[in-house]
């Protein structure tokens, strides 16, 4: 690298050894906590877990080595904390490294001898929730730096903000932004590590997110349930209204989404982007997803799956109430039905049009006057990243190349990170690195989720790589 003094293989040996020794226990102890956000978990306070979880990451930040660096939990009332770490650099520049660590519920279908809280290391793969969503980017971040300093590379002021209310939507983010923003003044680089990757044979960085309208679906059409023989045929059932709700929103054979407004047009860079990495990843685009057998993905086409997950709308049902166990069913007609809807939207459209948008389409004109709500209860609008300056898109592959000895890929992300468009609007002159190691089978936020360690420790090199070539290009450009 041009006007540093970099050891790449002591890097890669010092980053590979903190993990070993120190990072992968800590990660081990912190799989173990129970930290669910707040949206699934209303007594947070009381039970004490996101504490837990962000003491464990303030103690291991207040014992690394790095001269003057100040570590901190700020608590504003009644929102969840936020871990705070200040760490002097040289020149003006500043570098704001993102995670979280507030964690999915548990979910049913772990493996016998896994489980959510119980950490398995198998096969360089560190088992259970929050590892690789994303509890590892605290210790990944500050190790980036240490890796730095240790060689006297030159880096610019880092701010690491670590939150606990991500996958809540990070509702609690912006008031901590606006009380932190003399502290942390204006990054020109943010770096998140809390997106995915194609494969762990390369450095992946995120062109966009999508975005996200969450909410519950309700139907009634009985004040009780009644016998389903002497009702059937009179009494309409609550489940054939709330399919008929559903189909206003998504075709049912193709999975197709139909109103207009949840669309948006595909940026023809994107496009491109689509099918380079379609090129590299080929199949395994759908085939890493867990189908059972013989069962065939909606898009069979590596680029088409890709920009279908990254730029398409799309829906998914991830609860259901109001209907009883299959062993604790009788022949009772339900009084009514409720759906948790999952509603993932292009980057570029407005999440609460579409939450205004989706309430209307739902609720008006219901069928057989039944009894329609739709309560939202999250929306997050999508991101898309602004061009690449020279510098960053260089160094990126640079990283890829040394330390994975394979180029770098662009590709759009399915998930949603509010965090990103909040940031991308404040500091709207950033540049954006935006990454992670949720790649192939990781399932985040499902069962077995787990942690690919060795790309991890990749990643890790990779972040120090571009922290350092920040300082170089930004010195080169003050003179």
């Amino acid at each position: 690298m041009a006007g540093t003094t970099m050891n790449q293989q002591d890097l890669r040996d010092f980053v590979e050894q903190i993990w070993d020794e120190d990072i992968v226990p800590r990660l081990v102890e912190y799989v173990s906590i129970p930290c669910k956000s707040p949206a699934f978990d209303e007594n947070w306070q009381t039970h004490g877990e996101i504490d837990r979880a962000v003491s464990l990451a303030e103690n291991w930040c207040r014992e690394q080595d790095l001269p003057g660096a100040s570590t901190e939990v700020v608590r504003l009332e009644n929102r969840t904390p936020v871990l705070l770490m200040d760490i002097p650099g040289d020149g003006e520049g500043c570098v704001l490294l993102y995670g979280h660590l507030d964690k999915q519920p548990e979910m049913e279908g772990w493996r016998d001898d896994l489980g959510p809280w119980k950490p398995v290391i198998e096969d360089e793969r560190l088992y259970g929730r929050g590892g690789a969503d994303d509890g590892y980017a605290v210790f990944a971040s500050v190790t980036a730096i240490r890796a730095l300093q240790r060689q006297n590379i030159p880096h610019a002021r880092c701010v690491v903000l670590i939150e606990t209310c991500e996958e809540s939507g990070s509702y609690d983010l912006p008031h901590y932004l606006d009380a932190l923003a003399p502290r942390i003044g204006h990054p020109d680089l943010v770096v998140c590590l809390d997106s995915g990757c194609g494969n762990y044979e390369q450095l992946w960085n995120t062109t966009s997110l999508r975005g996200l309208v969450m909410g519950e679906l309700r139907v009634e059409i009985l004040r009780e349930g009644v016998h389903s023989g002497d009702a059937g045929g009179v009494v309409p059932s609550s489940f054939r209204i709330i399919r008929q709700l559903l189909g206003r929103l998504e075709d049912e054979r193709s999975g197709d989404i139909l109103p207009v407004e949840f669309q948006a047009p595909i940026p023809n860079r994107r496009r491109e982007q689509a099918v380079a990495a379609a090129e590299v990843l080929g199949e395994s685009v759908y085939r890493r997803f867990p189908f059972t057998k013989g069962a065939s993905p909606q898009a069979s086409e590596p680029d088409a799956a890709i920009l279908a997950r990254s730029w398409r709308p799309a829906l998914a049902v991830t609860g259901a109430g109001g209907i009883p166990s299959l062993d604790a069913a009788g022949n009772v007609l339900r009084p009514g039905t409720r759906l948790k809807l999952s509603l993932r939207l292009p980057p570029s459209v407005d999440a609460r049009m579409a939450a205004d948008q989706l309430k209307a389409l739902l609720e008006n004109n219901p069928p057989h006057n039944a009894e329609v709500s739709f309560k939202v209860q999250a929306a997050a609008d999508g991101w898309h990243a602004p061009l690449l300056s020279p510098w960053l898109e260089s160094a990126m592959d640079e990283a890829s190349r040394d330390y994975f000895h394979r180029p770098a890929m662009h590709m759009g992300e399915g998930g949603s990170i509010p965090f990103m468009n909040l940031l991308g609007q404040k500091y709207p002159q950033a540049q954006f690195m935006i990454t992670g190691v949720l790649g192939p089978g990781s399932n985040a936020h499902g069962p077995n989720e787990f942690l690919h360690l060795p790309m991890g420790k990749r990643l890790t090199c990779c972040v120090a790589h571009v922290i350092a070539r920040h300082q170089q290009y930004t010195a080169d450009a003050r003179g």
